[in-house]
């Protein structure tokens, strides 16, 4: 198929207007070629030669990854170009919205190709074209002249219908004249105005980013919420018809090792929806497969843990002294206890009830004391049951005036610490903590579980799991609808966040409505507007009462204040005093039945000595 530089020098001509006019703003162009041809035009030109399409995939990849991503094609089976094109996109890591293809006719033996002609049509056909705006084909007229002229069409890519691939006719080119019949942009599409076409948008209802399935007397298009309003307003600038696609069972969904996925990223994915929304952050094996636009909201990531409850009264007695001083108090009385026995010349008799009087500061009988040893010893103890009943009064007195409870959940280290499982209704909670190679963050990764709405919200009532909840800039909370406002009364929100993230829209690959996007966020970002529909969305739709109990969830467990001391307060001290109550009762039956027994027997004995 050799392609004859005399008749090949007049669509030189016309490539050379197009680069003029068209192309030369770009930094390298590639040429993707059947056969070596050298074309004298101007700028940075990289030639590529390939038979076969895995072949060309990777000879693009290399070609693109230097930045050279727009293209000038002639192949005798075009539609090979297209589907490495596609591969190219997908693989690698350059993303461009604007890229621009020229695609040329085989010529064999001074004619042009019978089928050249048919073949560049069917290219628009292909669903691959679909996601190009600009694709520009060179195609010979049929008109009959000694001059070669050549028809300049490209896709429908605008409107509201389905017929994205009809061939739109541009312009015409006369190797005579070497003019355009017509002189208009032979690249159209700068997304400025898409006059109705459809954008898919994958979405699924979170509170405050998408609300649907709304009351239309509500709000007219039945949808709502901070990420809505960002690809509504998209659209009005753009001129676009939004078509919400749905997975609701799947949520923010996955994408699969096998190239498939579900939920919002899944649809985005395969191409089922162009935008993909709904508190998707900047997590890294998504931005791998798909675009990310400009962030548009920042969210800190925490949870609502169970919150303290009063100590329960039996403990109080106990709360004076910390569990080491009590184990300090348990040795010093086993100590004192052996010094008393060895003064007393290893003699047991009361050692242990005469420690522990003199622990509580009771008072000891004189007859008690017969040598300086035993003395000595005893005041020592008096001395540290002084010091020790001291403190110990003071402790108790403070206990019971003032509440106790139990120690607050407060970062991740009393997370893991405690085994707390905190749960949500999908893992995409995990997905900014998976590639962290810290111990505690790995920890925390193995505590979390997904669970249905429905059995979050009952499990909200038993104080054994924690709830992913967010943080928002404009002091706003998304929580899920399982945490009702009975719940939070029994739920506090830690003091640290887990972690903090970016907002973004998901699309594919170089899509084409990326940098329209972000032009858009940074006209929000600047106007204020984004924390202002935060405010309003949440003000609409939230339940505002759970908001407050969260907001001010930390201010329930504030120190009451001092009250009378009541019986509430005593009940631990009663408990011990019954209990100790019980256990003398019970020595007191078990001593008395052992001293009957004995008594009886040396009776029995008795008699019997006298009886012989």
């Amino acid at each position: 198929m050799a392609l004859l530089a005399g008749v090949f020098w007049k669509i030189e001509i016309l490539l050379q207007a197009i680069i003029t006019n068209f192309l030369n703003s770009y930094i390298c162009v590639t040429m993707v070629l059947e056969n070596n041809i050298i074309l004298k035009v101007p700028g940075s030109f990289m030639s590529l030669y390939a038979n076969n399409s895995d072949d060309l995939s990777y000879l693009m990849l290399n070609a693109s990854e230097m930045g050279c991503s727009d293209y000038i094609v002639q192949l005798s089976e075009p539609k090979i170009f297209i589907t490495a094109f596609e591969k190219v996109v997908h693989m690698g890591n350059v993303r461009r919205s604007d890229r621009k293809i020229v695609m040329l006719p085989t010529i064999n033996e001074n004619l042009v190709s019978v089928n050249s002609k048919e073949k560049l049509l069917n290219v628009l056909s292909m669903k691959e074209t679909s996601f190009i705006a600009n694709v520009l084909l060179i195609l010979p007229s049929d008109s009959h002249s000694e001059c070669e002229i050549y028809d300049l069409i490209t896709h429908k890519f605008v409107g509201p219908g389905e017929d994205s691939n009809e061939p739109v006719y541009l312009d015409k080119w006369n190797s005579c004249t070497s003019k355009f019949d017509k002189n208009v942009n032979l690249f159209p599409y700068d997304m400025s105005n898409l006059y109705g076409k459809v954008v898919k948008v994958a979405a699924f209802t979170y509170k405050p980013y998408v609300l649907l399935d709304i009351d239309t007397n509500i709000t007219p298009r039945g949808r709502d919420g901070v990420d809505m309003r960002i690809v509504e307003e998209f659209c009005r600038w753009i001129n676009c018809t939004i078509e919400v696609v749905r997975d609701d069972e799947h949520e923010w969904g996955e994408i699969y090792n096998n190239s498939t996925g579900v939920g919002v990223i899944g649809n985005v994915f395969e191409d089922r929806a162009d935008l993909g929304i709904t508190a998707l952050y900047s997590w890294y094996e998504e931005y791998v497969a798909l675009d990310f636009s400009s962030p548009f909201l920042r969210t800190a990531v925490t949870c609502l843990a169970p919150s303290p409850r009063l100590l329960a009264s039996w403990e109080m007695p106990l709360l004076p002294f910390s569990p080491y001083m009590w184990i300090g108090l348990i040795l010093t009385f086993i100590y004192a206890s052996f010094a008393l026995m060895i003064a007393k010349g290893f003699v047991m008799d009361s050692v242990f009830l005469t420690t522990f009087g003199i622990m509580v500061t009771q008072s000891q009988s004189e007859s008690g004391l017969s040598s300086w040893r035993i003395r000595s010893v005893v005041g020592w103890m008096l001395i540290t049951g002084l010091v020790l009943d001291n403190a110990y009064g003071g402790g108790l007195a403070s206990t019971f005036t003032l509440p106790k409870y139990e120690p607050s959940i407060d970062t991740i280290q009393d997370v893991v610490d405690r085994k707390l499982t905190w749960s949500a209704t999908h893992d995409a909670w995990t997905f900014s903590l998976k590639l962290s190679q810290e111990p505690l963050i790995k920890n925390l990764i193995t505590l979390f579980r997904t669970n249905s709405a429905e059995e979050l919200k009952r499990r909200s009532f038993t104080r054994d799991m924690a709830f992913g909840i967010e943080k928002l800039p404009a002091d706003n909370f998304a929580i899920g609808e399982y945490i009702t406002k009975e719940a939070t009364l029994d739920l506090m929100i830690m003091l640290e966040e887990f972690y903090v993230e970016q907002a973004v829209v998901m699309m594919r690959k170089s899509s084409m409505y990326t940098n329209k996007i972000n032009k858009l966020i940074g006209r929000l970002h600047e106007s204020g507007l984004l924390l202002a529909w935060e405010t309003q969305v949440s003000l609409q739709y939230l339940d505002y009462e759970v908001q407050l109990e969260v907001r001010f969830s930390r201010s329930k467990a504030d120190v009451e204040n001092i009250e009378p001391l009541a019986l509430r307060h005593v009940q631990g001290i009663f408990i011990l005093y019954a209990i100790g109550i019980v256990l003398s009762f019970l020595i007191f039956l078990m001593e008395n039945f052992v001293y009957t027994r004995k008594a009886k027997k040396l009776q029995q004995n008795l008699s019997t000595s006298m009886t012989a």
